[in-house]
């Protein structure tokens, strides 16, 4: 069987390739993930999805390699990580009542042959109105500081909004799944 290496040090998209039941490995791509000046997110999630795909590529002779990063989009801002309390009120508040865009950049590298499957996935969470009350109290039940928009849909945080919208849930989590067995299977590897 062809080696699958899922490059990226993600625990979440590390747990959703593990619904497959195929067996992988998982590779650091260490590359350098920050955005360009002027660079609209769609373009930069699939540039950083085939990046994390060709850093690890490079290192290895034959196998599949699966590259995705993610961003998040509140209008035209993009909004990150987290990375404390305090900016995820900020960006909870911010988020409240609207419509953030997640998009998903996938890439699936063909080392046998040399070729490359890309897209970026969509995926619309429309968040209900919530008080400061309902963000602190979610905050310190989840702490998701380092999760792009401040919430796991995958627990808690769907009591966040008022409706989802997308092809593949697992699109929130970083990993779209639905179109990467469609990538898997072009590559000639089925689930089942």
């Amino acid at each position: 069987m062809t080696p699958i290496i899922l490059a990226s040090t993600s625990p979440y998209r590390k747990q959703i390739f593990e619904r497959l039941q195929l067996p992988f490995e998982t590779e650091a791509p260490n590359i350098e993930e920050g955005l360009r000046e002027n660079e609209p997110a769609q373009a930069a999630v699939l540039r950083l999805a085939r990046q994390k795909a060709r850093a690890v590529a490079e290192r290895h002779s034959k196998g599949l390699v699966i590259g995705s990063d993610q961003l998040a989009v509140l209008g035209t801002q993009i909004i990150g990580k987290p990375h404390s309390h305090e900016k995820a009120v900020k960006q909870l508040r911010s988020c409240q009542g609207n419509t953030v865009t997640f998009l998903t950049g996938l890439s699936v590298i063909n080392i046998n042959d040399n070729s490359e499957q890309s897209c970026v996935e969509l995926f619309n969470v429309h968040f209900r109105h919530l008080n400061d009350r309902e963000i602190e109290n979610y905050l310190l039940k989840e702490t998701p500081y380092d999760c792009a928009g401040s919430f796991k849909s995958e627990g808690l945080g769907i009591a966040l909004f008022d409706r989802l919208e997308g092809d593949d849930p697992n699109s929130l989590i970083g990993l779209p799944l639905i179109r990467l067995i469609k990538m898997l299977s072009n590559a000639g590897i089925q689930v089942f």
